[in-house]
């Protein structure tokens, strides 16, 4: 089941931030999300995903139950809902959105609040030890925030994207993204530029949360995942499971940035689960999360073998101006090979700004559309996007397909193609390669 089958989007991205809807929507179900395990309430700009799967690879290794809500999904909607550890089955997603669909009745409710909903039912309805939600937009009126009461809240990395829903600075989305912080209930940060850290402390001061940042002298074997910006991730993780398995008396507060509750009491933290994640689990976590599209090399598959043997073929769904800094670190890394870029993106996000920090070691580019998204950059303005960040050697290509066969025909063998620019174009790439 590539989409459910309700609610339809009423228009292209059918996007109303609000929590009036959908809490409408909740009660007419007797409310599910307050039947849920302990939530672990993830929000950021990016690292969002790939923090939730360190986090659910470590408590599973912990012999844990989790569910898990995450989006957008690649190359099937069922990817965004996880049972217990099992990807949810079409005839359980069906029934799920059905029993919504008849309960909204003549509600307004949009594509994500609705799909949110189908998604707290599930969790509802099946035993498991924690939830891990990831927020679809912000923070403040997206439909995961209606979770008064999580056992956690976590802060990803903070940059500029959604600006025409969450801001025109870092101030105002970090702002609506702090929204998740709830009186009593931690709060994780990933490192945060100045500006931002500033707002994410005086929220937590304001509401009484305890905000505290990702451990950076835990020392990480290699990761799963690649990349080095996947450490901080990484840290982020660790530093949540730590807080969500210890008790309250035994951890230390030396690390809290605040602990300053409104009304100047203690802060009170729900611990997950008498299981302890010991440190075998934690490692072997780290090293068998799965997160796709995110540097993600694709070494077989229909599209993979479009390339010479020693070639490398690279993924990731990147698409804003600090993944493109992400990115170019690691394209500094890649310094032993040319690296050749697939690249396709949405009209709404800023190509030029995440284009540029990867210039200076780009060979060529191969500018494509995202098939199924009628608001992508034309192949022909992407390539003269990329002209005018730096990189001289840009062509418009038909397809992934058609690029990847222009690129093996340029000849050599030594080299590397990495795909990115949107998690739309990701799953497409994923469908094909995999189909």
């Amino acid at each position: 089941m590539k989409f459910p089958h309700w609610p339809a989007p009423s228009t292209y991205k059918n996007i109303e931030l609000g929590l009036v809807r959908v809490r409408a929507l909740l009660t007419r179900l007797g409310n599910p999300e307050c039947a849920l395990p302990p939530v672990v309430h993830v929000a950021g700009t990016n690292g969002k995903g790939s923090t939730i799967a360190f986090i659910r690879a470590m408590l599973e290794a912990a012999g844990l139950r989790v569910h898990v809500y995450t989006s957008p999904h690649l190359v099937e909607f069922n990817e965004r809902i996880v049972v217990a550890g099992e990807v949810i089955s079409d005839a359980m997603l069906y029934a799920m959105l059905e029993e919504c669909r008849i309960a909204a009745g003549e509600l307004p409710v949009t594509f994500f609040e609705g799909t949110t909903t189908a998604a707290f039912l599930a969790f509802s309805r099946v035993s498991a030890d924690v939830v891990l939600l990831e927020t679809g937009l912000g923070g403040r009126l997206d439909a995961t925030n209606v979770i008064a009461k999580p056992v956690l809240t976590v802060i990803t990395s903070i940059g500029m994207d959604h600006t025409e829903f969450l801001g025109n600075t870092l101030a105002e989305i970090a702002a609506e993204k702090a929204a998740i912080m709830k009186p009593g209930v931690s709060c994780v940060s990933a490192p945060q530029r100045p500006e931002v850290m500033e707002v994410l402390e005086r929220a937590a001061r304001e509401v009484g949360a305890m905000l505290m940042p990702g451990d950076e002298n835990i020392v990480l074997p290699e990761l799963a995942l690649k990349g080095a910006h996947q450490h901080i991730n990484a840290r982020v993780a660790v530093a949540a499971v730590q807080v969500l398995t210890s008790s309250p008396e035994s951890r230390s507060d030396s690390r809290a940035i605040y602990l300053a509750a409104s009304d100047g009491g203690a802060i009170e933290q729900q611990k997950l689960t008498p299981q302890q994640v010991r440190g075998d689990t934690i490692l072997r976590g780290l090293q068998t999360a799965r997160w796709p599209a995110r540097l993600q090399q694709l070494q077989e598959g229909k599209l993979a073998a479009l390339l010479p043997e020693n070639a490398e073929l690279w993924l990731d769904g990147g698409h804003n101006a600090d993944a493109g800094e992400v990115l170019a670190s690691q394209a500094r890394v890649w310094l032993d090979k040319p690296l050749i870029l697939i690249a396709g993106m949405l009209g709404n996000k800023d190509a030029a700004g995440f284009l540029a920090p990867l210039a200076p070691y780009i060979t060529a580019l191969y500018a494509v559309g995202i098939p199924g998204e009628p608001s992508a950059i034309m192949p022909e303005e992407m390539a003269g996007i990329a002209r005018k960040t730096g990189i001289k050697e840009t062509y418009p290509a038909e397809s992934v397909r058609t690029a990847l066969a222009a690129i093996a025909a340029r000849g050599g063998k030594n080299f590397r193609v990495l795909i990115c620019g949107s998690l739309y174009l990701a799953g497409t790439v994923l469908a094909e390669n995999n189909g």
